[in-house]
């Protein structure tokens, strides 16, 4: 058995491994019996240690440690007097110093400029809360070390939605804010249309005013283009999924969307890595053929989802509500990363439905063991206490969590596996992420630079050199086609593409798809209003889209950044040599690092 390793200033800085040790052994202390625990730390290891599944950052950074505070977003309900604002306020600022972003439902806001009871002054509306949150936010660093972030979904029948549409005119506010419109199948079905949509003062439950809904979805969709906010939540295709609906609807999603959420629940996520699982069978003497270990996959999934559980159990919260809230319905959310690598390794175009029919496949496939895990584990340890009146009561005897999938995105995990973010394509075969402190972390795609060797072209070294600036293929004709489309990336699939690989892995979701869709500079606001529309038919939760460099700063840059791709080689906090490992760059002397968990 493994004890968790101590770390002081005196020893040297901890490995990965002594990472997955300490994570294990502190998830497992959650079992029941000591046996269990010996065996599950030592599974529990297993799977981290070969990089098969990785928990959420938070669970990376602080299981082990002297507060476990292991989820990395939390949903807290926004009600329309002063006093529970600035609770939610003070709750939210609470959540965010122990490393978790929040999301909120704005929509029972009264309108700006609405009677407040008692006073002669006026109410001031959602947008200038969200500003309040947004101060918060930068006064609080996370941990000391990263600022946290806010999610606000607002009805698109409250009175103040053209002023939330364009609370990002000017980008320089509201950094700390993501914001997405909360819109229903009525709504859209309106839009399409042309008909008037009704404006409800949530206070008084009556109609302030009457435009037309294309006006509101043509705004929107022009400041989408124009910066990325707002994005999309499909309200009623989320409810129709909320597994306790007699606890309430589902109003507002975590920060990056994925996870819809009741009032004080938290995500709790992990991630398969599937190119750990990908078999080579020869199908000829000069062919072979990929498929996936599927009795090993299924066996990690199993291991995953009781990982995940014991999360559950071995976490502490800062707030009893929150502690209630999760233990209550127990939501855990597997998914995957690594899929653009898998799909490179299979020889599949992500722009094919070839890659499609892949997707559902394999989602199908994790959705069902692990809904088969948690019904087990329902059986060995108790379901879910909301269980009873919950949807899953009419489907099964037993069920341990209230949903078992989530596609999340994996920007710091995948990082530390060495693969590509959750879903996503390829960005950029050659690509640069900026971090806190101004550092730069390069990435050459390294399937790439094999290919190419393959291929014994006269001129690869020039090629390779074109490609780590341009980061892309897509115009050299001495590369096969076959190759081309293979190595697709993300500004060269077209919008439809994206939203129809989201809709194949939502099929199979318990929860929500993390999925940005990546648009070229030249991309049209057509265009972000086809994705829209199809996003909704096709069966989405949400839908957010990002126009390359509609902002003055972003995180992934395509390209060596002018010849810079040698990242920053000095500690912004304290002027030592970074060292580079795990796809982080990390300070030996202090433990800056710039991939943050």
């Amino acid at each position: 058995m493994r004890l968790p390793r101590i770390v002081s200033p005196e020893l040297p800085m901890p490995t990965p491994q002594d990472c997955f040790s300490r994570v294990a052994h502190a998830i497992a202390q959650a079992e029941e019996t000591q046996e269990l625990r010996q065996i599950y730390e030592e599974k529990f290891y297993q799977i981290m240690e070969n990089l098969q599944f990785l928990p959420g950052g938070r669970t990376l950074a602080n299981a082990g440690t002297s507060f476990p505070q292991l989820a990395n977003c939390f949903v807290l309900p926004m009600e329309d007097n002063i006093e529970e604002i600035f609770e939610v306020v003070r709750d939210s600022s609470i959540l965010k110093k122990f490393g978790g972003g929040v999301g909120f439902s704005f929509s029972k806001i009264r309108p700006k400029g609405d009677a407040i009871a008692g006073i002669s002054g006026q109410a001031c509306g959602p947008v200038a809360l969200m500003k309040i949150l947004d101060s918060a936010s930068e006064i609080f660093m996370q941990d000391g070390k990263r600022r946290s972030g806010n999610m606000v979904v607002l009805s698109v029948s409250h009175p103040d939605v053209l002023d939330f549409i364009t609370a990002k005119k000017d980008q320089s506010t509201l950094a700390q804010v993501n914001y997405s419109l909360g819109v229903t199948n009525r709504f859209m079905e309106a839009v399409e249309k042309d008909e008037p949509w009704e404006l409800v003062n949530p206070r008084t439950g009556r109609v302030s005013s009457t435009v037309n809904a294309r006006s509101i979805f043509e705004v929107a969709t022009a400041m989408a283009w124009e910066n990325g906010d707002p994005g999309l939540i499909f309200l009623d295709r989320i409810n129709r999924d909320n597994p306790t609906p007699n606890l309430g609807p589902i109003e507002a999603v975590n920060l990056c969307g994925e996870q819809p959420l009741l009032p004080y629940e938290a995500c709790n996520l992990g991630s398969i890595n599937l190119t750990k699982f990908i078999t080579e069978s020869q199908k000829s003497k000069v062919k072979s053929q990929k498929d996936f270990d599927w009795k090993k996959l299924g066996e990690v999934v199993e291991i995953a989802v009781r990982f995940l559980d014991d999360v559950i159990s071995a976490a502490r919260y800062p707030l009893a509500k929150v502690d209630r809230m999760v233990k209550g319905n127990r939501k855990i959310g597997l998914g995957i990363m690594g899929w653009a690598d898998t799909l490179v390794k299979f020889g599949i175009p992500y722009d094919s439905n070839e890659a499609l029919n892949l997707a559902e496949r394999v989602m199908k496939f994790i959705n069902k063991t692990a809904h088969l895990a948690s019904q087990k584990l329902g059986k060995e340890k108790g379901s879910f206490p909301n269980f009873s009146g919950s949807r899953w009561q009419k489907k099964t005897k037993w069920m341990r969590n209230a949903t078992c999938t989530t596609i999340a995105p994996t920007g710091s995990i995948s990082m530390v596996a060495g693969v590509s973010s959750g879903i996503e394509p390829l960005f950029a075969l050659s690509y640069y992420k900026e971090v806190m402190g101004g550092a730069r972390l390069p990435e050459v795609n390294q399937d790439l630079m094999g290919q190419l060797e393959n291929l014994k072209l006269k001129n690869l070294e020039e090629l390779k050199k074109e490609v780590i600036k341009t980061g892309t293929i897509a115009h050299f004709k001495q590369i096969p086609t076959r190759l081309r489309r293979v190595f697709v990336t993300a500004h060269e699939i077209a919008p439809t593409f994206h939203v129809k690989m989201q809709a194949a892995f939502q099929k199979y979701t318990d929860n929500a798809v993390s999925k940005t869709i990546n648009l070229p500079r030249e991309a049209t606001v057509e265009d972000v209003e086809e994705a829209f529309v199809l996003a909704w038919r096709l069966g989405c939760k949400g839908i957010t889209i990002y126009r390359d460099r509609s902002r003055k700063s972003q995180v992934l840059n395509i390209g060596d950044g002018g010849g810079s791709l040698n990242p920053n080689e000095n500690c912004p906090n304290c002027g030592k040599k970074l060292v580079r490992g795990e796809g982080c760059l990390s300070c030996p002397a202090c433990g800056y690092s710039v991939c943050e968990l």
